[in-house]
């Protein structure tokens, strides 16, 4: 589990800095921000000891919220 959580952290931090860097399009830095986000909640080091309180599944639904919120992130830019 905790190597999916990894593969997910750096696939969401690569995608969202290169996101940043090379497709400047409408909704690109929103959208760069909640993969950045995302990478952030799937790092299983950050979130050995629960440091802020947040449980696994409430860091599940978070990344579940931003994933599903994409399309209207990217709606305007259509």
């Amino acid at each position: 589990m905790a190597l999916i959580g990894w593969f997910l952290s750096f696939v969401g931090l690569f995608v969202g800095l290169a996101l940043r860097q090379d497709m400047p399009v409408d909704g690109a830095a929103t959208l760069s921000n909640l993969l950045i986000a995302l990478a952030v909640l799937a790092c299983p080091m950050a979130w050995q000891g629960k440091p802020l309180g947040i449980s696994r599944g409430q860091r599940v639904v978070a990344a579940l919220i931003m994933i599903l919120s994409v399309p209207l992130v990217l709606l305007p830019a259509a």
